[in-house]
């Protein structure tokens, strides 16, 4: 004779199923928001790329000639400034301005992209051939770069060692003249971010916080 056995099945109530809801809910609010764009840090993060790329250029390509007393003038530079059209934008660039002349249209005189020797690591409007996200302000919308890295033209030079140079006199008059003998900071702002890119004498390290 079989027993009857009552089979009891558990399953969620309503209450339970709008608890679990409202918990992934608040739990996908936070975890989008960790993942929100702070277009302040992706600038800085490329900056400090290009600062290192302006230090390297200066490292593999020793301007230093013997017959030539001024050679140092020659140095790889990395510059912000606002554009040269006048249109507000910061912009900057990393070139070796042989002959001090300020000369944006010097195309000789600017670094190219390693990965398109036809473009120009420059974000200055006044350039066909510019790299548009060396604009500061039209690819990450920043408002302000304030630079106590550089005093006269916002120009940070490196010598043959990696050394930082700044352009407190421009043009230079002697070969170690404005070297870098302190932490100097260079602060961008989009408005409502901001980041402090810190540059390091003698080694020329970068970071930002």
């Amino acid at each position: 004779m079989k027993t009857s056995q009552t089979i009891t099945r558990k399953a969620f109530t309503m209450l339970e199923l709008v608890f679990v809801i409202v918990v992934v809910g608040i739990l996908s609010y936070f975890a989008a928001s960790g993942f929100q764009r702070n277009t302040a840090v992706e600038a800085a993060d490329q900056i400090v790329s290009h600062i290192r790329y302006t230090q390297h250029l200066a490292m593999q390509d020793n301007k230093f000639d013997a017959a030539d007393a001024t050679y140092y003038r020659e140095r790889w530079q990395i510059r912000f400034t606002t554009d040269s059209t006048g249109n507000g934008n910061w912009v900057y660039w990393i070139m070796s301005d042989k002959d001090q002349d300020n000369a944006l249209n010097d195309l000789t005189e600017y670094a190219k992209d390693p990965q398109n020797s036809a473009t120009l690591l420059s974000g200055d409007s006044s350039l066909a051939n510019r790299d548009l996200s060396l604009d500061l302000t039209k690819k990450y919308g920043i408002t302000l770069v304030t630079n106590n890295c550089a005093l006269a033209g916002g120009r940070i030079f490196f010598d043959d060692l990696g050394r930082p140079y700044s352009d407190t006199t421009f043009p230079a008059t002697a070969p170690h003249q404005n070297l870098i003998t302190a932490i100097c900071t260079i602060v961008i702002t989009n408005g409502t971010q901001s980041r402090t890119i810190e540059l390091l004498p003698e080694t020329g390290y970068v970071r930002h916080y």
